[in-house]
């Protein structure tokens, strides 16, 4: 007898996932005997910070740490996360009630839809955007509703264009700068007027701001909680993993308005148990004590900027060099779609990279480059990609 399941409808509106698409077809050329490039995720190849293994090595070997941790993270933890603030941003966020800790940033993304968003609500999400922001809206049996980040805007969504229907039904906004995928920025007067729209709208408006300290050329990424006012309507997801190559730690934390957090920790507390405390001991060690280090990975990423922006030109391609994050956002080959285009780099030239499409409609007619090897492996995908002859 064959047993059929039936996947509930919210799963059904959810797209595969692209990254879990893009690992298997590099596996699949790497059967070939392919030596792949993988420009596509966002996983820095740098190693962790020493003092912070260091820390996790000896709190790991702490009986104390080997127990149930805080649903909420470690008060200390959430100090040290109140203290980055208050050094990185001149903004005061209360450990105990506007801050709470994350096992990794896109847990808590996917998780705060389900505090605030009921069948026939809407989400404003942007797209080209972080996967995510939709899933979670979807999950939550909410409706999303798109606002595009186009080229003309700076890839800022144009907050003016918004209907008034779909602002009537708003729960939550999503925004994300300096931005996945397209790297662009935002200043402070963009987020000054998404504050204000969320307030006229009674809008819980979420900022993604992980990739706020990999920045170049003196630029220095605001935090949306510097808008005076913002913590009436905002929080703000940040992550351990881009700036100090923590990705699979697994560490992250929200801070901000304390009744959006209580929703998100209300959440949480049902459906985990919090990070292993060795991990916040050790995040504590990278908030308070790896300035310099932090400084060497962005130094880093910089030149590897360089260099694949200055390869990619020399083939003919519009690239700009971003003022942050580790990606290039460069219009595809006339001709091509995203999708195509890329199934081509990775099947003739071995080179990995991201469709556009892959992170929402509007993101076709671009594809992403993430600088996450060293320069000479970007210096070869260069090589092997001005072989294609587009």
């Amino acid at each position: 007898m064959i047993v059929i399941f039936k996947y509930a409808k919210r799963i059904e509106k959810i797209p595969p996932y692209l990254f879990a698409q893009l690992d298997k077809k590099r596996e699949q050329v790497a059967a070939r005997g392919v030596d792949v490039i993988n420009l596509s995720i966002g996983d820095p190849d740098l190693p962790t910070p020493k003092k912070i293994i260091e820390t996790l090595k000896r709190e790991a070997e702490n009986p104390i740490n080997h127990k149930y941790p805080s649903y909420e993270g470690m008060l200390e933890f959430r100090e040290a996360v109140s203290d980055w603030y208050k050094k990185r941003f001149n903004v005061t966020v209360d450990p105990q009630t506007e801050t709470l800790s994350l096992i990794g940033s896109k847990e808590g993304i996917a998780h705060i839809y389900l505090a605030f968003v009921q069948p026939g609500d809407i989400s404003l999400v942007p797209s080209p955007g972080y996967p995510v922001y939709n899933v979670g809206t979807i999950l939550s049996d909410g409706t999303p509703y798109v606002m595009p980040l186009l080229k003309k805007n700076g890839f800022l969504p144009d907050l003016d264009a918004i209907p008034q229907e779909a602002l009537n039904k708003a729960k939550i906004m999503f925004i994300n700068y300096p931005n996945n995928p397209t790297a662009a920025i935002a200043s402070i007067e963009f987020m000054r007027k998404a504050v204000q729209l969320a307030k006229k709208h009674n809008i819980a408006l979420c900022h993604d701001c992980a990739y706020s300290e990999l920045s170049y050329d003196g630029y220095v990424a605001p935090s949306i909680l510097e808008v005076e006012g913002a913590k009436e309507v905002a929080i703000e997801f940040h992550s351990l993993s881009k700036t100090y190559c923590m990705t699979g730690w697994r560490c992250g934390y929200a801070v901000g308005n304390r009744e959006i957090i209580a929703g998100l920790s209300r959440i949480k507390t049902n459906v985990d148990s919090g990070i292993f405390q060795a991990i916040q001991h050790a995040g504590i060690t990278a908030l308070r004590d790896v300035t310099d280090e932090q400084d060497e990975i962005k130094e880093v990423f910089g030149e590897r900027r360089d260099v694949l922006t200055a390869g990619m030109k020399s083939l003919g391609f519009d690239a700009t060099p971003p003022k942050a994050t580790f990606y290039l956002w460069i219009p595809v080959p006339h001709g091509y779609s995203s999708m195509d285009f890329c199934t081509r780099v990775i099947d003739e030239a071995g080179v990995m990279i991201t469709p556009g499409v892959g992170f929402g409609a509007e993101g076709e007619g671009y594809f992403r480059m993430a600088y996450t090897v060293s320069k000479d492996r970007l210096t070869e995908a260069v090589d092997r990609i001005s072989k294609l002859k587009f």
